[in-house]
Order: structure tokens, then C-alpha cells, then sequence
């Protein structure tokens, strides 16, 4: 298949993805419903969800699929239709878990999402209904995990950011489609069809920019949207620093988060706050990962001369931040300054 569609927030292109907190910087969404607190267990692929929660979301998507007149298998995280067709529960648990209703919404929200999967599935492929510049126009670079079995499935991407390939894909009304190797070979020439990807980027809509501070000098800007490509923003970085800091970035280059697919935060490096904000972007971009839609990478990375370096990430546990070489010298450089 050519094509993977992505189901993600279910209310569409008014999804505005929540900041979430750092210590008392931003605050913690307050929900509508009571939820089960850290010392319930804890689900064990959904980690923001206890066990019932958990429980009870797949309830609501098989119930969901059902009412509609398919039976799905469901196993923790994913469905599977008797046909084949596969759909991940890692977006709408996210969107669920930060709705601020809490679980009296939840059933609502699959709902929505089950319904737009399956317009998906019967509908016909954009590919090959729209006419080629219309395709071009909604035609986008996408950041993925980079896993072995989504390397081999799309069959190309750049892997410009560690851990990250780097797709095309089209925005449509109500998905996301990513296109295979395959796909695009019928589009045009690869190289022409990513210079257009990304002069469309650049015209990508940004819905919250905030500067984010903390006593202890650390400080990074953030920006968060419903589209699908902001943390794709990262590949005309030195262009966002100019359009929302109006200054050109330092020599010493920027650190960067991307979180997930709503998501990009980064850090001009100029003096000695390069290493508390460093450690404030690791714990943002944790938090950020765990509990977002479109999970992305939970690292922070440094951009310099064009180039991305992984220089820190948060532990799973949260207990530890890791420092590379490159995020040690970079901070070394300020010491004292």
C-alpha cells in the first residue's frame, strides 16, 4: 500500500495541543472529571492512563467499531479489522488524555475518530483523484519516529534530525496521508517534490508562540498549532528564529525540541543560561512525548551550520537528564561568562 493515513486530534484543525507544565512555569491542565491518580497502576503501554482508564478507552473503540458494524481485535496498542486494516490507539489515547472534560468525554472523541477512519477507508485515494498541482499544494515534509519497520515501509527520507525520518505527505481535509517510495514515484522527481514540500512549509500556520522562564535563567520560545507540520518547522529553523525572535541566530547555533507533531521549542545560544535551559527543554520535551498526540522524540537537539546533534534527553523514568559530549562542551563554552 502507498499510502498511510493518520487519524489524529478529533476535532480537527481547532486542535490546539496544551502546553504542559514545568515546575510552575505553565500550568497543569485542570480536567472536567476526576481521574486516577499516579499511585492507581499504571497502564502498560499508555503510561498517562491508569489500568481502568486504559481498559475502559479500548471498551469505547471496540464498542465504537462495532456500532458501525465492524468487529475489530483489539490488543493493547492497536485494532485490527477482519480485513487486515490496522489502526494504532496511541493519537486518540493522547487526545483523550489531555481533553480538559476528562472520561465523561471520551466516548464522544472516539467516536469522531472511529467515524473519520472510517470515511478513510471507503473513500478514494487522494492520489488518485486530485489533479497534480492541487497535490502539490497540500503537499508537506513530516517527521516520523525513525524505527526500523517505518524505514523499510516508506523506502526513503533523510534522517536529518537523530532519530527522525523525514516523509512527504499530504494534507487533507480529514487526514494526514504519508506516502511511500511508491507513491510519490507517480507524483514527480523526489528532490523537485521536497523543494515543494518545504516552500509550503514555510507558509504553515503557527497558532500560540510563548517564551517560556524560569528563575533560574533558563528561557526557550515555544511554538504549538493544529497543524500536523510544526515540528517540521524545524527543517527552516533559522528562518522561525528570525520571524519570531526578530534577531538572526547567534554563531553558536540553537537548541531545539520537537515533542510531537503540534510542537517546536528552541533556545538561541548566546551566554551562560545555555545550560539551564538545556535541562528545562529535556523536561519539557519528556513531558511533552509522554502525553501528547503525534509522539516525536523526547531529545534535545543542536542546530549549527545546518546540522542536528542530539545533545540531551530525559530518562524514561524522569529521574535523570542525559548529556552528550557536544551538550557538556557547548555548556563549558559560557561557564563563568
Amino acid at each position: 500500500m502507498g499510502v498511510t493515513p493518520e487519524y489524529g486530534a478529533p476535532v480537527g484543525r481547532g486542535y490546539d495541543p496544551h502546553l504542559r507544565a514545568i515546575g510552575d512555569v505553565v500550568g497543569i491542565l485542570r480536567r472536567g472529571e476526576r481521574r486516577e491518580g499516579a499511585d492507581f497502576p499504571r497502564d502498560g503501554v499508555f503510561a498517562f492512563l491508569s489500568e481502568a482508564e486504559a481498559a475502559r478507552l479500548r471498551t469505547f473503540v471496540r464498542e465504537a467499531f462495532a456500532e458501525r458494524g465492524i468487529e475489530v481485535a483489539v490488543e493493547p496498542g492497536c485494532v485490527t479489522t477482519d480485513t487486515g486494516w490496522r489502526f494504532g490507539l496511541t493519537n486518540i489515547a493522547a487526545v483523550c488524555h489531555n481533553d480538559s472534560r476528562g472520561p465523561r468525554s471520551w466516548r464522544k472523541l472516539v467516536d469522531e475518530h472511529v467515524d473519520r477512519v472510517i470515511r478513510s477507508m471507503a473513500g478514494p485515494q487522494a492520489l488518485r483523484v486530485l489533479p497534480h498541482e492541487r497535490l502539490l499544494a497540500q503537499l508537506y515534509p513530516r517527521f516520523i519516529p525513525s524505527e526500523p519497520a517505518l524505514v523499510k515501509a516508506f523506502g526513503y527520507g533523510p534522517r536529518s534530525v537523530p532519530g527522525l525520518l523525514e516523509v512527504l505527505a499530504l494534507d487533507l481535509p480529514e487526514t494526514v496521508d504519508m506516502l511511500t517510495a511508491d507513491s510519490l514515484s507517480s507524483l514527480g522527481e523526489m528532490t523537485a517534490l521536497r523543494e515543494r514540500a518545504v516552500q509550503n512549509l514555510r507558509a504553515v500556520r503557527v497558532d500560540k508562540h510563548k517564551v517560556v522562564r524560569d528563575k533560574d535563567g533558563s528561557h526557550f520560545d515555544v511554538l504549538v498549532g493544529g497543524s500536523y507540520f510544526i515540528a517540521s518547522l524545524a527543517l527552516v529553523l533559522d528562518e522561525v528564529v528570525r520571524r519570531y525572535t526578530k534577531a538572526s541566530p547567534a554563531p553558536h547555533g540553537i537548541l531545539v525540541v520537537v515533542p510531537h507533531r503540534h510542537q517546536l521549542a528552541f533556545h538561541v545560544v548566546r551566554d551562560r543560561d545555555v545550560a539551564p535551559s538545556l535541562h528545562a527543554m529535556a523536561r519539557f520535551a519528556a513531558v511533552g512525548f509522554e502525553e501528547s498526540p503525534g509522539a516525536l522524540s523526547r531529545s534535545v537537539f543542536w542546530w549549527h551550520e545546518g546540522r542536528f546533534t542530539q545533545v540531551a534527553t530525559q530518562d524514561i523514568a524522569g529521574l535523570h537528564i542525559k548529556l552528550t559530549q557536544e551538550a557538556m562542551d557547548l555548556a563549558a563554552r559560557f561557564a563563568g561568562g
